[in-house]
């Protein structure tokens, strides 16, 4: 089981919640690029591409819509663990060329939760304390907090 790593309160921001759905179609969820568009962004912003190569190295690039301005997310999964952690990171992007402004990596920890739940914890680093006070301020808990609740909902779709 993945444990949650030493959080900097510096660089990092996290929160933890309990979706009622099951690990496994969380994972699902966030490894699969058809799922990705229904969840990943805050609604009205939309996700118009993403495109997945799931291993360490592999591509997780994302194209959003804000307000009719396109948004290019280029980034590479640092770690892998199935069911139970993805790390991933803007740093860099496939073949491990580095980004010229790279703004965080974010990691994912899935473990099950009582009733058949999943306890969803969600980590943002970042480099600095000043870029992790940019995120915070443009809205890292209501922004990350509304994206966990649209996978949520989703999923519970998904079930029936």
């Amino acid at each position: 089981m993945t444990t949650i790593p030493d959080l900097d309160p510096a660089t990092d921001l996290s929160f933890t919640r309990t979706l009622a759905v099951p690990r496994a179609l969380v994972w699902e969820c966030w490894t699969e690029p058809r799922h990705i568009p229904q969840f990943f962004v805050p609604r009205p912003h939309r996700v118009t591409a993403c495109d997945i190569d799931l291993r360490v190295g592999g591509r997780f690039n994302t194209t959003f819509d804000v307000e009719g301005k396109v948004m290019e997310n280029k980034g590479v999964y640092l770690e892998v663990v199935p069911q139970e952690k993805l790390v991933f990171t803007d740093a860099y992007s496939e073949g491990w060329k580095p980004a010229p402004d790279p703004f965080m990596t974010a990691l994912l920890i899935l473990s099950d939760a009582p009733g058949g739940g999943t306890t969803y914890t969600a980590i943002a680093r970042h480099r600095n304390p000043d870029t992790r006070k940019a995120h915070e301020d443009m809205g890292f808990f209501d922004g990350w907090g509304t994206v966990v609740t649209q996978l949520e909902d989703y999923a519970r779709g998904l079930l029936k």
